[in-house]
């Protein structure tokens, strides 16, 4: 009953989120990145659940992007990325496993931040963050670390080392 209730839980999000991003048009990079904030702040907490949710909202964020709404540069920089977003966000979305949600992730980032790179996803700073211990990187919108990879067990482990604007 109870992965039935989530099931639902996790469809509804899905049709809602699918409904608010048709509507933002070229509002999408920035709630693109928001739903990737979300998640990331999921994983801090090791919350499975949480994650996976907040993966099938960004989901939808990815898939709502209209590329006829993008530049000719921003465009292909976004087609060469959405199916490797695609498939992280839905391999997040689908597992109720922390460690296999994170291994997903850190490609997830890797993508987020070409992306970020490459497109200007939002005005405000977007901090690239790096866990020595894991190897791995992510994104954060703070500057205080919070490392999606370890949870509370090693919470500030890691550093800023790059700021895009």
């Amino acid at each position: 009953m109870k992965k039935l209730f989530l099931s639902l839980l996790m469809l509804a999000m899905f049709f809602s989120a699918n409904h608010l991003f048709a509507q933002q048009g070229d509002n999408a990079f920035p709630q693109l990145l928001n739903s990737y904030y979300d998640v990331k702040n999921a994983l801090v907490s090791s919350d499975a659940n949480i994650a996976a949710s907040k993966a099938t909202v960004l989901l939808s964020a990815v898939k709502a992007v209209d590329a006829k709404k993008l530049s000719e540069k921003d465009k292909k920089a976004f087609a060469l990325l959405k199916d490797k977003l695609v498939l992280d966000a839905e391999h997040i979305a689908e597992s109720k496993d922390v460690d296999h949600q994170r291994d997903h992730f850190s490609t997830l980032s890797t993508n987020v931040y070409a992306l970020a790179k490459a497109v200007k996803l939002t005005d405000k700073p977007v901090y690239y963050d790096y866990c020595p211990m894991k190897k791995m990187y992510w994104l954060s919108d703070e500057q205080a670390i919070k490392n999606p990879y370890y949870g509370k067990s090693m919470l500030t482990c890691g550093k800023i080392t790059e700021t895009i604007k």
